[in-house]
Parts: C-alpha cells; sequence; structure tokens
C-alpha cells in the first residue's frame, strides 16, 4: 500500500508508516486517515509483521497536529463523527498484538501527540517537542489525549499540559514519563529499528499476551487484572514458543520462536 500522503514498507518482519506532508509539518488531515487506516488493515492480517514503527517525513515534524483548514470547518456533529473516527483509529494502533513504536522526529502536537500515546513506546529526538495544543484554539483533545496521557503521566501533570497548551522539549518529556528515550535525530531510524529487533526475536505469542495483558489489566482493579494475566499465561504455556523457549534455556542455546 502506498499513497502520497501515507507510505508503508514492510522489511524483515518490521512495518514502517511514515505521515508524509511535510510542508505543512505532516499535519493530519481525512486523506492520511484512510490512508493510515489502510496501512493498519494491512498490518493486522499480516502475521509476519513483528514490530510497527510510526514517523514523520522530514526533520522538522511527527504530526504537527490537525490541518487547520478541515478543523475550522467541522461543525458539532462532523467534529463528533471525526473524535470517534480517529479514536476508533487509534485504539486499532493500541490493540495491535504487536508493539509499536513512534519515532518522534519533531514536532507532536495535538493529535500527532495523541498518536503517539496510542503506540507502546515513544522514543524521541533531541529536537522533537510534545504537546497538547487545543486549548489555544478553544477546543480540547479529540482522539484520546485527554484519557491516555493521564493514564501515562498522571492526572496532575496531564491536566497542567492539557489546560496550558504549552510545548515541552523531549528531555522534560523523558522526565515525566511520556517518552521512553532521547537521543541524538541521526541515531533515530537506528535506535527504534534495534528496538524493534529485539521484539522480533521474541514470541509472537508472549509479545501478543503481555500486551493483552497489560492493555486489558491497566483498566481493571488489580485482583482482575491478575486473573486476565493468568489466563494470558495460561495460553502462552499451551504453545509450542514455550516449550521451544523452555528447552532452548535447558540446552543453552538461543530459541527459534515460529510463533505457533
Amino acid at each position: 500500500m502506498q499513497s502520497s500522503e501515507i507510505m508503508f514498507t514492510k522489511e524483515q518482519g518490521i512495518a514502517t508508516v511514515v505521515f508524509n506532508r511535510p510542508e505543512v509539518h505532516n499535519a493530519l488531515n481525512n486523506a492520511m486517515v484512510k490512508g493510515f487506516a489502510q496501512a493498519l488493515d494491512e498490518i493486522e492480517n499480516d502475521a509476519g509483521i513483528r514490530a510497527l514503527i510510526l514517523t514523520g517525513a522530514g526533520e522538522k515534524a511527527f504530526v504537527s497536529g490537525s490541518d487547520i483548514k478541515e478543523l475550522s470547518e467541522r461543525t458539532p456533529l462532523t467534529g463528533i463523527e471525526n473524535s470517534l473516527k480517529r479514536q476508533g483509529l487509534l485504539n486499532r494502533i493500541e490493540g495491535l498484538p504487536i508493539p509499536s513504536i513512534a519515532a518522534l522526529n519533531g514536532y507532536a502536537f495535538g493529535v500527532g501527540c495523541e498518536i503517539a500515546l496510542a503506540c507502546t513506546f515513544r522514543i524521541a529526538s533531541e529536537n522533537a517537542r510534545l504537546g497538547q495544543l487545543e486549548i489555544n484554539l478553544g477546543i480540547i483533545p479529540g482522539a484520546g489525549g485527554t484519557q491516555r496521557l493521564p493514564r501515562l503521566i498522571g492526572k496532575a501533570r496531564a491536566a497542567e499540559l492539557i489546560l496550558t497548551g504549552k510545548i515541552i522539549q523531549a528531555e522534560e518529556a523523558y522526565r515525566i514519563g511520556l517518552v521512553n528515550k532521547v537521543v541524538p535525530q541521526e541515531r533515530l531510524r537506528e535506535e527504534c529499528l534495534e528496538w524493534a529487533g529485539i521484539f522480533s526475536e521474541k514470541s509472537p505469542i508472549a509479545i501478543k499476551y503481555a500486551l493483552r495483558a497489560i492493555n486489558q489489566g491497566i483498566e481493571m482493579d488489580l485482583a482482575s487484572g491478575l486473573k486476565v494475566e493468568s489466563l494470558c499465561l495460561g495460553v502462552c504455556m499451551g504453545s509450542e514458543d514455550s516449550k521451544e523457549g523452555l528447552n532452548a534455556f535447558l540446552e543453552k542455546r538461543k530459541p527459534k520462536f515460529q510463533g505457533l
């Protein structure tokens, strides 16, 4: 799948989606949303993909926010419809059975920050800048920012970012737990590929059910989450991958997981 707004590639089990509107700092418009959904269709239906990297074209922006022209034309009804559509799209990212990595190569504002929040991990270049800037436009985040940000960094810090609309630098984002790592711009791609390579060597079944236990458990009380964990472990224990992992350990060799 290839389009002018979204570039999608697959190589050695790693899928990469590039938001490709560098002339407007990769501002997200409806065409990009459609292309992104099509890329996710392919990812969800390809068992050979072991990790996903999201990034922006150029060196200035991941996604700088929503396309302002389209945003200015929304009515209350289309505003709700677009919010639900984008929430559904980002739910699909979060619900993938593989790790997703946001390679933040520049501005990650508004919906760009929300896309990053839906990913499993966020790795930022030193020149990255993040923020939920919607309050400055007289609106609020609508693609999950008011829900995912507090879950990630806590209610008080999330409220500060959302209500002030301020921009923070990559190092500050790392300090408050918003990103996992900060690297020089020239190392960002390599760093993300290294992370993706680590995940591609693990059991796809174990990865899938670890993510399920994390994502479902965080929405539950501890007792319910522990039950989900036990069930997910049980599924893993019934796999050929678990047998291979245990045998490889006993035989002092590297396991060869097949996702079975």
